[in-house]
C-alpha cells in the first residue's frame, strides 16, 4: 500500500493462472479496478513505493520506476538475492534503495533512487545480510546478519560511522529491523526474531550518550571495536511474544514524547506503538513505555486473528 492511500501493489502467490508471481498489478481501492500490469521474466520478491517512486525487486534484479508514469528509469544488477532483501526510504530528500551487495558478507549497496546513481557501499558484517531498514528521513539505515547477534546502525551519509546493538549471545534469524518514525535521529529500532522476542533499542538516547564519551579521555583511548558497542542498557525485551520460530514483522507506528525535561542533553519519557503481523495470521499491538530512569514496560493493547475476520 502506498501510505495509507487507496493504490495498491499485489503479486500473486501463483495459484491461479491470473495471480501469477511474475506480474505486479497496480490496483486502485476505491475504484476496485486494476490500474496498470507488469510483467516480469522471474518472480517478483519484493515491491516498494514512495510518492515518486516504484521498486522491483527480483532475484538478480531491481528495477525502478517512475510511479506516476510507470516508465522505466533504471535497472539495477545485483547480487543473487533470493529472500527479496530491501529497504526504501519514503522521504523524497533522502530517497535511498538499500539491497544486499555481497552474497558471502554482509554488504549493503545504498542506491539514490531520484538520482539513479549508487551512493555508497556499506561493509556492516562479516556474514550475510539477513534484515536491513532504513529510516523514514533516509539518513539511518540498520543492518542484521544472518548470525542475528549483532544490530548495526550506519549513518547514510557516512558510510564507515556505525554503532551496534548485541541482539543476544547465541544466533538467532532477524525477521525484521524497523526504526521510529522521526524527521532527525530516531528514538527507537525495534527487531523481531526467530526466538519469539521483541528487541527495542533506545536509540537517541545511547547514541548522544556514546557522543559524550567518546569526547571524553576514556572514549579517546578505547578502540572503536570495543567503543561502538552501545550500552547493553537500552535494550528493552519482549520475550515470547511469538511462538518461537514463526516469522513476525514489526513496525513502530507512533512516538509519543512525554512530559520531561527541555535539556536536549536529558532523556525524555516515551511511549511508542508498536504493531506485529506473523505469519501464523496474528497481529498484534503493544505499548512501549521508557521511563525517564530507562525503565521500560511492554503493555499488549490489542489481539486477533486475521484469519477469522469476516466482512460483512
Amino acid at each position: 500500500m502506498l501510505y495509507s492511500s487507496d493504490l495498491l501493489a499485489i503479486v500473486g502467490a501463483g495459484e491461479q493462472a491470473s495471480l501469477s508471481p511474475r506480474r505486479l498489478c497496480l490496483f486502485k481501492t476505491t475504484t476496485g479496478l486494476p490500474l496498470r500490469e507488469l510483467n516480469f521474466l522471474t518472480s517478483i520478491l519484493a515491491v516498494r513505493m514512495n510518492k515518486k517512486r516504484l521498486v522491483v525487486v527480483l532475484l538478480e534484479k531491481t528495477f525502478v520506476y517512475d510511479l506516476n508514469t510507470l516508465v522505466m528509469l533504471d535497472t539495477i544488477d545485483t547480487v543473487p538475492n533470493p529472500k527479496g532483501l530491501s529497504a526504501f526510504s519514503p522521504s523524497l530528500e533522502g530517497c535511498y534503495l538499500a539491497v544486499p551487495a555481497s552474497a558471502t558478507k554482509g554488504s549493503v549497496l545504498v542506491y539514490n533512487v531520484m538520482d539513479l546513481q549508487s551512493h555508497s557501499e556499506i561493509d556492516a558484517h562479516r556474514s550475510p545480510l539477513a534484515a536491513i531498514a532504513l529510516s523514514s528521513n533516509g539518513m539511518y539505515i540498520a543492518t542484521a546478519s544472518e548470525q542475528g547477534t549483532l544490530i548495526r546502525v550506519h549513518l547514510v551519509s557516512e558510510a564507515t560511522k556505525s554503532y551496534s546493538f548485541r541482539r543476544g549471545t547465541y544466533p538467532s534469524t532477524i525477521y525484521s529491523l524497523s526504526f521510529g518514525p522521526s524527521t532527525q535521529l530516531p528514538d527507537i529500532l525495534i527487531a523481531t526474531s526467530s526466538s519469539g522476542s521483541i528487541h527495542a533499542f533506545s536509540l537517541s538516547l545511547a547514541i548522544n550518550q556514546r557522543s559524550k564519551r567518546s569526547t571524553s579521555f576514556l572514549g579517546s583511548v578505547l578502540p572503536d571495536s570495543v567503543s561502538d558497542a552501545l550500552d547493553p542498557a537500552h535494550h528493552h525485551v519482549l520475550q515470547n511474544a511469538v511462538s518461537s520460530g514463526i516469522r513476525s514483522y514489526a513496525v513502530v507506528r507512533k512516538i509519543d514524547k512525554l512530559e520531561g525535561t527541555s535539556s536536549p542533553s536529558q532523556f525524555t519519557s516515551l511511549r511508542a506503538t508498536v504493531s506485529v503481523v506473523t505469519y501464523n495470521g496474528y497481529f498484534q499491538e503493544y505499548m512501549l513505555s521508557i521511563n525517564n530512569k530507562n525503565e521500560s514496560l511492554w503493555t499488549m493493547e490489542r489481539e486477533f486473528n486475521l484469519f477469522s475476520i469476516t466482512t460483512g
